[in-house]
């Protein structure tokens, strides 16, 4: 485009454009000694004026390639405040006494499930060891087996963990169902004493302290759970007393 600034009778070539309305584009190369701020106009070939940009006179911004835009309302570019730091997120709040009191019931729940599922080892009259899981399917199986036994079957099938199934004796089979009825129902009894400590516990962490195993105090402890760890002691002075002898 032919262009001529204010105050000077020679034209130049140069690209004009028209970001925005109030703004005009000049882009290089602006001859020097060529003042862009007395505003100019854009000529045909013949000289005529076809683009009157004189109000053009306050430089808005200089661009990083070197062209300048101009407003004719004395207005300049203001960049953009930088976006302000987000706040931190906050530290997650510890969880509530209820929320861990839930969870630690869920936990030991659990633990006491898996622990009866694995079954116990039973020892037969002819001193033999054989082991037997204790899932629901097999506590029901073992139901059935003593209302064999009661009715006067003596000779009855089943099987440990592993191998096939068998003949026990009625002696055999009414030790299998004791030490199963003693594992599940020792068990189930202590996760309920321990389900008293978790409900009466104050704080997190007191409740942090408790897992399945662990000694029950003597508070939370049922009158059933007791004279379970009794009769397990017993046993236990009875087996050293041997030892000893």
């Amino acid at each position: 485009m032919n262009v001529r600034f204010q105050g000077s009778d020679t034209t130049c070539q140069m690209k004009v454009t028209v970001p925005a309305e109030g703004l005009v584009q000049l882009h290089f190369p602006i001859p020097d000694g060529v003042e862009v701020t007395t505003g100019f106009e854009v000529l045909t070939e013949k000289g005529t004026v076809y683009g009157d940009y004189t109000g053009y006179t306050t430089i808005y911004r200089e661009m990083e390639d070197g062209s300048i835009i101009l407003s004719n309302d004395g207005s300049v570019y203001v960049p953009p405040a930088p976006p302000e730091a987000a706040d931190p997120e906050p530290e997650p709040e510890p969880p509530a006494l209820e929320e861990v009191r839930a969870q630690k019931l869920q936990e030991v729940g659990e633990a006491c499930r898996q622990i009866i599922h694995a079954g116990v080892d039973v020892v037969l009259p002819d001193n033999t060891v054989e082991h037997f899981s204790l899932k629901e399917e097999d506590q029901i199986n073992l139901f059935g087996k003593q209302a064999q036994l009661i009715s006067g079957a003596e000779r009855l099938e089943y099987h440990q963990d592993g191998h096939p199934c068998r003949y026990y004796t009625a002696e055999e089979m009414q030790a299998i169902i004791t030490a199963a009825m003693q594992h599940v129902s020792y068990h189930t009894t202590y996760c309920n004493s321990l389900n008293m400590w978790i409900a009466g516990a104050t704080t997190t962490e007191e409740l942090n302290t408790i897992f399945y195993g662990a000694d029950i105090p003597e508070e939370y402890q049922s009158q059933v759970l007791k004279d379970y760890l009794n009769a397990i002691m017993g046993n236990v002075g009875e087996v050293e007393d041997e030892a000893v002898s």
